[in-house]
């Protein structure tokens, strides 16, 4: 039998000739078409930024008064115990619910003359890039006052009221973020008589029901007044905040359409077309996290339970405020802090600027976003007279 003579040995295999061969193959490579000019690198979210440069810091006292989820009396995230014509879609959190529905109104809704979306100022920074992303027009209505450090009504009211007819406004159902501050009942009232008069498009995001009051009734109020007055609008729901499910991204989007005789065949239009967004986009939702929402939402004893749960978080965190400012009357410290027990949910818009917020930081430790938005959760009993004194010296140090 005959045999052949082995094959030489490849160049290719000499790890020296490897390289080369490699280099060639990059020197001779085509450029990409994705230059920095047509793919500028991101800048760094300002919040996810804060998170990383406090893990880094090693100072025993330091404290995370930025990032907006429900810490314990320990610092700790505490796991709940009991972990007229509308179509509902699950969606990824409250976030993939906000996209949802602008993807919806980007695409569909009727906007002959151009019409912004309105957003509150300040409002959550997603909204802008959300928005953006699907190339809708952005206009903000005045919301936060500097001076009273409550709701501007009057500047609220007036932007909305002189918006182009059929607008897209956008509002936070409770516990606004960032600021902390909500219309009253009266003034949703007045808010929702504009809105109809100029035929505005009502889209609610609800992120923090039951953080707010720490009843759900109470936080619902906004969006089920106006969907008791008719109101064809939508809504963005998430479970993250009020069933501690951040990681699971539970959530929901809902569309509900007014009353009318051809009502039925209206939202199954409108939801056959988010489903053929939705299944473009994520195909089907994760199960776990909406599977637990199910459960306790109906189960009655486990929603009695969850009502608890809300009871807790929400109360701790009303308390937190009250330690807080009275940490800071006893202190002396310069200007007015009636407004931290004055606004509600889990933020607090302290007033501090940019320059004191950095310096803050440096000096104690203490980490907050630059607009000087601050997570109450993120505070305790260990840590509140901290703080407290952190913010009476940088304000004495700074006026």
């Amino acid at each position: 039998m005959a045999h052949r003579s082995p094959n030489p040995p490849s160049t290719s295999a000499n790890p020296t000739n490897r390289l080369a061969n490699i280099k060639g193959h990059m020197d001779g490579s085509t450029p990409t078409v994705f230059t920095s000019d047509n793919v500028p690198q991101a800048p760094e979210d300002p919040l996810f930024g804060l998170m990383a440069a406090y893990r880094k810091d090693n100072f025993e006292k330091k404290v995370d008064l930025g990032i907006g989820a429900y810490r314990d009396n320990n610092a700790k995230p505490w796991v709940l115990p009991v972990v007229k014509k509308v179509v509902s879609f699950q969606t990824i959190s409250g976030t993939g619910a906000v996209h949802l529905g602008a993807l919806f109104l980007s695409k569909f809704y009727p906007r002959r003359t151009d019409q912004p979306v309105y957003f509150s100022s300040p409002t959550w920074a997603n909204h802008n890039q959300i928005f953006s992303n699907v190339h809708l027009p952005i206009k903000t209505y005045p919301y936060f006052s500097p001076q009273t450090k409550g709701l501007d009504f009057e500047g609220m009211r007036s932007t909305i009221e002189q918006a182009p007819e059929g607008s897209i406004m956008l509002l936070h159902a409770c516990a606004h973020n960032p600021t902390g501050v909500d219309p009253t009942r009266e003034q949703w009232e007045e808010l929702s008589k504009i809105i109809r008069a100029k035929k505005h498009f009502p889209f609610f995001d609800c992120a923090y029901q039951g953080f707010a009051s720490g009843n759900l009734e109470n936080d619902a109020w906004a969006v089920r007044y106006f969907v008791e007055q008719g109101f064809e609008l939508c809504i963005a729901q998430s479970f993250a905040k009020n069933f501690g499910l951040y990681g699971e991204r539970a959530g929901a989007f809902h569309f509900v359409t007014g009353a009318s005789s051809d009502a039925q065949n209206t939202i199954a239009r409108i939801g056959s077309q988010l489903a053929i967004l939705q299944r473009s986009e994520i195909s089907n939702p994760p199960a776990y996290g909406a599977r637990i929402a199910s459960l306790v939402l109906n189960d009655p004893e486990l929603f009695t339970e969850w009502e608890a749960n809300l009871r807790t978080m929400s109360g701790r965190i009303i308390d937190m405020r009250k330690a807080l400012r009275e940490n800071l009357e006893k202190l002396g410290t310069p200007g007015s802090w009636k407004h931290i027990t004055e606004q509600i949910g889990m933020f607090s818009f302290t007033g501090l600027t940019e320059k004191q917020v950095l310096k803050i930081r440096e000096d104690a430790h203490v980490y907050m976003t630059k607009n000087g938005r601050i997570s109450m959760a993120g505070l305790n009993t260990g840590n509140v007279e901290y703080v407290a004194k952190a913010v009476d010296k940088v304000v004495r140090e700074t006026n």
